[in-house]
Protein backbone atom coordinates (compact mmCIF):
# COMPACT_ATOMS: atom_id res chain seq x y z
CA UNK A 1 0.00 0.00 0.00
CA UNK A 2 1.10 3.55 -0.73
CA UNK A 3 0.20 6.50 1.45
CA UNK A 4 0.22 10.06 0.12
CA UNK A 5 0.35 13.10 2.38
CA UNK A 6 -0.03 16.60 0.99
CA UNK A 7 1.19 19.80 2.56
CA UNK A 8 1.65 23.45 1.65
CA UNK A 9 -1.87 24.65 1.04
CA UNK A 10 -3.17 27.87 2.49
CA UNK A 11 -4.53 31.34 1.82
CA UNK A 12 -2.78 33.65 -0.62
CA UNK A 13 -3.67 36.85 -2.44
CA UNK A 14 -4.16 36.90 -6.20
CA UNK A 15 -0.81 37.08 -7.94
CA UNK A 16 0.93 35.22 -5.14
CA UNK A 17 2.58 31.81 -5.02
CA UNK A 18 2.20 28.55 -3.14
CA UNK A 19 4.26 25.40 -3.10
CA UNK A 20 2.44 22.11 -2.56
CA UNK A 21 4.29 18.99 -1.59
CA UNK A 22 3.18 15.36 -1.65
CA UNK A 23 5.18 12.69 0.13
CA UNK A 24 4.71 9.03 -0.73
CA UNK A 25 5.38 6.32 1.82
CA UNK A 26 4.84 2.61 2.03
CA UNK A 27 5.38 0.63 -1.16
CA UNK A 28 6.43 3.75 -3.00
CA UNK A 29 8.74 1.76 -5.27
CA UNK A 30 5.54 0.90 -7.19
CA UNK A 31 4.90 4.56 -7.86
CA UNK A 32 6.05 5.72 -11.28
CA UNK A 33 3.83 8.73 -11.86
CA UNK A 34 2.78 11.36 -9.33
CA UNK A 35 0.44 14.20 -10.04
CA UNK A 36 -2.21 16.61 -8.88
CA UNK A 37 -5.92 17.11 -9.39
CA UNK A 38 -8.11 19.84 -7.96
CA UNK A 39 -11.75 20.22 -7.05
CA UNK A 40 -13.58 23.43 -6.27
CA UNK A 41 -16.89 23.41 -4.36
CA UNK A 42 -19.73 22.36 -6.60
CA UNK A 43 -17.44 21.68 -9.54
CA UNK A 44 -15.98 18.57 -11.09
CA UNK A 45 -12.51 17.32 -10.28
CA UNK A 46 -9.91 18.44 -12.82
CA UNK A 47 -6.44 17.34 -13.79
CA UNK A 48 -3.67 19.82 -12.94
CA UNK A 49 -0.31 18.20 -13.70
CA UNK A 50 1.58 14.93 -13.53
CA UNK A 51 5.15 13.75 -13.92
CA UNK A 52 6.85 10.42 -14.31
CA UNK A 53 9.72 9.45 -12.05
CA UNK A 54 12.57 11.12 -13.94
CA UNK A 55 10.62 14.04 -15.39
CA UNK A 56 10.87 12.80 -18.95
CA UNK A 57 7.09 12.82 -19.27
CA UNK A 58 5.27 15.80 -17.79
CA UNK A 59 1.78 16.96 -18.63
CA UNK A 60 -0.09 20.07 -17.56
CA UNK A 61 -3.67 21.21 -17.89
CA UNK A 62 -3.94 24.18 -20.23
CA UNK A 63 -4.78 26.55 -17.37
CA UNK A 64 -1.64 25.43 -15.50
CA UNK A 65 0.85 25.91 -18.34
CA UNK A 66 3.23 28.78 -17.70
CA UNK A 67 2.09 29.26 -14.09
CA UNK A 68 2.49 25.86 -12.41
CA UNK A 69 5.54 23.60 -12.32
CA UNK A 70 5.61 20.01 -11.15
CA UNK A 71 8.83 18.38 -10.04
CA UNK A 72 9.91 15.12 -8.43
CA UNK A 73 12.41 14.34 -5.70
CA UNK A 74 12.91 10.60 -5.88
CA UNK A 75 15.23 10.53 -2.86
CA UNK A 76 12.47 11.97 -0.70
CA UNK A 77 9.65 10.26 -2.67
CA UNK A 78 7.91 13.58 -3.12
CA UNK A 79 6.18 15.52 -5.85
CA UNK A 80 6.14 19.29 -5.64
CA UNK A 81 3.70 21.63 -7.37
CA UNK A 82 4.98 25.19 -7.54
CA UNK A 83 2.09 27.52 -8.31
CA UNK A 84 2.77 31.11 -9.34
CA UNK A 85 0.53 34.00 -10.37
CA UNK A 86 -2.38 32.44 -8.57
CA UNK A 87 -5.92 33.54 -9.43
CA UNK A 88 -9.15 33.34 -7.43
CA UNK A 89 -10.35 30.63 -9.82
CA UNK A 90 -7.45 28.44 -8.65
CA UNK A 91 -9.22 28.11 -5.29
CA UNK A 92 -9.82 24.40 -4.73
CA UNK A 93 -8.81 21.33 -2.80
CA UNK A 94 -5.65 20.00 -4.43
CA UNK A 95 -5.33 16.22 -4.35
CA UNK A 96 -2.13 14.27 -4.90
CA UNK A 97 -2.32 11.07 -6.90
CA UNK A 98 0.14 8.31 -7.76
CA UNK A 99 0.16 5.32 -10.05
CA UNK A 100 1.92 3.32 -12.71
CA UNK A 101 1.15 5.47 -15.74
CA UNK A 102 0.39 9.07 -16.58
CA UNK A 103 -3.34 9.69 -17.01
CA UNK A 104 -5.49 12.77 -16.94
CA UNK A 105 -8.42 10.74 -15.55
CA UNK A 106 -8.49 10.67 -11.76
CA UNK A 107 -9.97 7.18 -11.54
CA UNK A 108 -6.97 5.53 -13.19
CA UNK A 109 -4.71 6.44 -10.27
CA UNK A 110 -4.40 3.70 -7.66
CA UNK A 111 -3.34 5.99 -4.84
CA UNK A 112 -4.82 9.31 -3.74
CA UNK A 113 -4.19 11.71 -0.91
CA UNK A 114 -6.70 13.49 1.31
CA UNK A 115 -6.13 16.85 -0.33
CA UNK A 116 -4.97 20.27 0.79
CA UNK A 117 -6.98 23.47 0.56
CA UNK A 118 -5.75 26.35 -1.58
CA UNK A 119 -7.64 29.62 -1.29
CA UNK A 120 -6.80 32.62 -3.44
CA UNK A 121 -8.33 35.92 -2.45
CA UNK A 122 -8.98 38.74 -4.91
Amino acid sequence: QVQLVESGGGLVQAGGSLRLSCEASGRSSNVHVMGWFRQAPGKERNFVAASDRDGSRIQYADYAKGRFTISRDNVKNTAVLQMNDLKPEDTAVYICVAGGNLYTDYFFYNHRGQGTQVTVSS
